[in-house]
């Protein structure tokens, strides 16, 4: 497992990667919020282990921006910041954990061990295509400084087309996943849910549309 620790106290940096070195952790080692952006947008650690208050970028804002562009990579925080304030705001920023200093080394092991082993069922809170992002907690569709509600049916029909981009989606396939594959409903009700949405995305002044392509189904293109 290889993780990226963050960390401005540069005793404590180095006692922590000493700390996970010796649990067989590959690490490396920063000092400041601007290159663990830059370390981690690789996507090449299993882990991250981030400070809140760091020069440049804060832990929050690093992961935020991470989240943002669809890097999904486990995070924790490590605070002197104990205020519940603080633990939601990492928390609501995308973070799987979060432990207070000062801390014991064996609970630091034990909560990044339980972070990785959650690694493969993390479902990030926001998804986008280019500049269109989706809101998974708030149900929220934006583009720059637009916004706009959507429905449930709406919300996971788009959550489906911003997954699988410039890929022709089935009716059925979208009748399959969310009313379930038993279901009696009808196409016409998606093709409603989907002139819904075109609207939405067109009062949101969003440069992409929602294709039909006959004998086949839906897709979610950018103008060009």
């Amino acid at each position: 497992m290889r993780l990226l620790i963050a960390e401005d106290e540069p005793r404590l940096l180095k006692t922590l990667i000493h700390v996970f070195e010796s649990n067989k952790f590959i690490v490396d080692g920063v000092s400041n919020g601007e290159d663990a952006l830059a370390y981690a947008e690789t996507e090449e650690y299993d882990g991250l282990i981030l400070d809140i208050m760091m020069p440049g970028f804060d832990g929050i804002q690093v992961l935020r921006r991470l989240r943002k562009k669809n890097i999904t990579t486990p995070a924790l925080f490590l605070t002197a910041r104990t205020e519940v304030e603080q633990r939601v705001e990492g928390l609501d920023a995308g973070a799987d954990d979060y432990l207070p200093k000062p801390f014991a080394t064996s609970e630091l092991l034990a909560r990044t061990r339980a972070m990785l082993r959650r690694k493969d069922n993390y479902c990030p809170d926001l998804l986008s295509l280019g500049k269109i992002i989706l809101n998974r907690s708030t149900y929220i569709l934006s583009y720059m400084e637009n916004t706009l509600a959507l429905s449930g049916k709406e919300f996971q029909i788009m959550e489906m087309m911003i997954q699988k981009p410039h890929m022709i989606i089935p009716t059925d396939q979208f009748i399959s996943h969310i009313w379930g594959w038993d279901s009696k409903v009808d196409t016409s009700v998606v093709w409603v849910h989907i002139s819904n949405l075109r609207k939405k995305i067109l009062a949101l002044h969003a440069p992409f549309e929602i294709r039909f392509v006959r004998n086949a189904g839906y897709v979610l293109e950018e103008i060009t």
